[in-house]
């Protein structure tokens, strides 16, 4: 397996006030052979405060031993919820993708499909590119011309809609505690489907506590009605942030801190009271919550037996990739 960061902004085209020094990018898992295969771009969910690590590698890691070249977007994320993030996280996925097909032979991609899945708040990144992608103009003219629509898109307890079932805190470190209706009209995604949206496959449990089920089937029955191709399961039992939901796998995981980078730069300069427009309020709270020096790990479920059927979304995932 080859591993490797590519940073997707050049020098001067990212200036994100609360980047702290931080460069969105993708790390790379790549196949060790010259087989062009099909490209997954993965972004990890985390309320728009974070890119958490077992929604990046984990998943990579499932998606890579199915045979696809695997990479992780770290986009832009505010964990002081002080910098609305407004169009960032949709630019960076935008130029992303556009970033992956111009590298598309030194990667082993080429003429294959290129999919983007997205869990929690990162779904709604990638929904929102399978809804705007048309809207987002590369700033950069070597990126122009390259299509930043995806071939389709994999929707993971997916954050959609800033109505009655919104997840109200990824909404307001996406567009600040006073968002202009427009905005919210804009990122809410199950108004926003066109009949040029890509085809999607869409997963959630009935028990999730975090994301209203309600998100799913808005998208859903919005992707019905324009008659775009689709996939929607529902799964009874699970928690939110399942993420490739095998309890063992879960349980046992250590890694991909790589997605932590923005987090940790903006904690430390909150602790040098650096932090760009953070109250002390919010200072303090971030203190508290990583005055321990690792995360802790994720939760493993009490009853794996419910798992046995969301766990298999990953291989109902592929059929459907390989399907398009």
């Amino acid at each position: 397996m080859q591993n490797f960061r590519g940073d997707i902004w050049s020098d001067g085209e990212y200036n994100y006030a609360a980047a702290y020094g931080f460069i969105p990018n993708i790390y790379a898992y790549l196949h060790d052979d010259d087989e062009n295969r099909d490209c997954l771009l993965i972004a990890p969910g985390g309320g728009y405060c974070m890119c958490v690590p077992h929604e990046g590698e984990l998943a990579a890691k499932v998606f890579f031993d199915m045979g696809m070249n695997v990479f992780v977007l770290t986009y832009t994320t505010d964990i002081t919820m002080s910098v609305p993030l407004k169009l960032q996280p949709l630019n960076d996925i935008s130029r992303a993708v556009r970033f992956l097909r111009k590298k598309a032979e030194e990667y082993h991609i080429s003429g294959k499909k290129l999919i983007i899945m997205g869990f929690s708040a990162g779904a709604h990144v990638c929904g929102s590119l399978a809804t705007h992608f048309a809207d987002v103009k590369d700033i950069n003219p070597e990126y122009a011309d390259i299509s930043n629509r995806p071939d389709g898109v994999v929707l993971s307890y997916p954050v959609i809609t800033s109505g009655e079932y919104t997840h109200i805190y990824s909404f307001q470190t996406l567009l600040g505690y006073e968002p202009d209706e427009k905005e919210m009209e804009y990122f809410s995604l199950e108004k926003q489907v066109s009949e040029n949206t890509p085809p999607c496959f869409l997963w959630q449990t009935l028990t999730d506590d975090l994301v209203p089920i309600e998100n799913s089937y808005l998208f859903a029955d919005a992707l019905r009605k324009k008659a775009i191709p689709y996939a929607h399961y529902v799964f009874p039992y699970g928690r939110h942030g399942l993420s490739v939901a095998d309890p063992e796998k879960l349980a046992s995981f250590r890694g991909g801190e790589y997605t932590m980078e923005q987090v940790e730069r903006a904690v430390e300069a909150v602790r040098r009271n650096e932090g760009v427009n953070v109250s002390e309020k919010r200072r303090q709270e971030l203190i508290i919550q990583f005055s321990v020096e690792e995360m802790p790990p994720q939760e493993e479920e009490k009853d794996s037996q419910d798992l046995k059927d969301v766990a298999e979304w990953t291989k109902l995932a592929k059929i459907w990739i390989d399907r398009l």
